[in-house]
């Protein structure tokens, strides 16, 4: 096994509150650096302290602004790579444009497999995320990376409510996730079937497959963007007899309008991850954030200490 010096961590701008909920966990300090935005827009980053030989882990997560906090990220992986970091881990929370991993229509790019191909010629030796939208983006990169879950974290809460509830997801395409969320609640599950309107590239909630009458319903995905999805599955539970109905998902990108949407719908909670930073204005009087710096912090500690990943999830 090679061996490797100090764990090192570095916080870039996208998620600065979970890296240091990560260090507390693996007690290790933030290392300082600087990151420079100059009025051009170019970025700058210059270390404070020698990584020679150390295993550095590089925690960034590509919240918004999206695309500088990807440039902030390749530009970090270089500088700590010409610094001769032993070994860099990029540990993205949340990794950008991973509903971008087919051709699905003709002339259209696949961007993450080119934001994986960027990571590495960046000089990144391993990648960690969470949740990522599309699973068979993991072989996109050459270089080794753990593709993990917060689902883990959303079961053990919704655990501790003892809801005689059904677990729902809001399109098919979810369905194998779903199946396994309501498997370790031991909860019946049901689905949204979507179709496509007429002519128009716009999928609406039609039918839901399973019942809910008289039942409390969790909806669970992965990320919410605008929210479209999910409003019409709550509304299409609650005209199917739901009684109170709980939203989960582990990525809050809350793009406008979503707050506006849940702030309307008849929801009793919310849960989410701090994947990604909420501001202030979209955080809700129902909205429970949990942190994933437990499951992060613990898979860098393994990694470090060439410790198994899968025992995490006894696999």
């Amino acid at each position: 096994m090679i061996s490797y010096g100090d764990i090192k961590l570095f916080a870039g701008s996208g998620c600065p509150d979970l890296a240091q909920r990560i260090a507390a966990y693996v007690h290790r300090p933030l290392s300082k650096w600087d990151i420079v935005q100059f009025p051009n827009e170019n970025l700058f980053v210059k270390l404070k302290e020698s990584v020679r030989g150390q295993d550095v882990y590089l925690i960034q997560s590509h919240a918004k602004p999206v695309h500088r906090n990807l440039m902030e990220m390749l530009i970090a992986i270089d500088c700590l790579k010409r610094d001769s970091a032993g070994r860099i881990t990029a540990v993205i929370p949340f990794m950008a444009y991973s509903q971008s991993d087919k051709k699905d229509q003709p002339r259209v790019p696949i961007t993450a497999r080119l934001l994986a191909d960027m990571i590495e010629a960046a000089g990144a030796d391993r990648w960690i995320t969470i949740d990522l939208h599309a699973e068979q983006i993991q072989g996109f990169y050459k270089i080794p990376g753990d593709s993990l879950t917060a689902f883990h974290i959303l079961v053990d809460y919704f655990r501790e409510k003892h809801l005689d509830a059904v677990i729902v997801t809001p399109d098919l395409g979810f369905a194998k996730r779903g199946r396994n969320f309501a498997a370790n609640l031991d909860m019946p599950l049901a689905f949204v079937e979507k179709r496509r309107r007429g002519n128009e590239d716009i999928r609406e909630a039609v039918t839901l497959i399973g019942s809910v009458a008289d039942k409390d319903v969790i909806i669970v995905d992965d990320l919410v963007d605008t929210a479209g999805s999910m409003q019409q599955a709550v509304q299409l539970v609650k005209k199917n007899g739901a009684k109170d109905v709980y939203v989960t998902f582990t990525h809050a990108v809350l793009s406008d309008p979503a707050t506006d949407r849940f702030r309307e719908l008849p929801i009793t909670e919310i849960v989410t991850t701090d994947t990604i930073p909420i501001l202030p204005e979209k955080m809700l009087p129902n909205m429970t954030v949990l942190t994933t710096a437990s499951l992060l912090g613990e898979v860098i500690l393994r990694s470090h200490e060439g410790r198994s990943v899968g025992e995490l999830f006894n696999e």
